[in-house]
């Protein structure tokens, strides 16, 4: 098993950024895609970006491709997810996750391999 807490969520404006963290322990933190989601009030969790075990490849939703970045540090065993130019529609509670992917491409994983789950961090953009 591996404990994700992510950290960084607030409170901004519109055009502002944030850096979200996902701090994993527990298992070795390489074997794992990491995933970023985000459930706004009301709406169904949403994928917003993936980055691979090496940190190699990573793949956005259209909503924020352009604006975010994913990457990892493995060896502190933490993904981040850096978001620019925030805007009000990217309010959400946000959740990494892990998921093992037998070495299929990212894009491709299906949200029931993301079997770890962060505790979920609060972003909030207002205009």
């Amino acid at each position: 098993q591996v404990q994700l807490v992510e950290s960084g969520g607030g409170s901004v404006q519109a055009g502002d950024s944030l850096r979200l963290s996902c701090a994993a322990s527990g298992s070795p933190f390489s074997i794992y895609t990491m995933g970023w989601f985000r459930q706004a009030p009301g709406k169904e969790r949403e994928f917003v970006a993936a980055v691979s075990q090496s940190g190699a490849s990573t793949y956005y939703a259209d909503s924020v491709k352009g604006r975010f970045t994913t990457s990892r540090d493995n060896a502190k065993s933490t993904a981040y997810l850096q978001m620019n130019s925030l805007k009000p529609e990217d309010t959400a509670v946000y959740y990494c996750a892990a998921a093992t992917s037998y070495g299929v491409p990212i894009q491709l994983i299906p949200v029931r391999q993301y079997n770890y789950w962060g505790q979920g961090t609060q972003v909030t953009v207002s205009s």
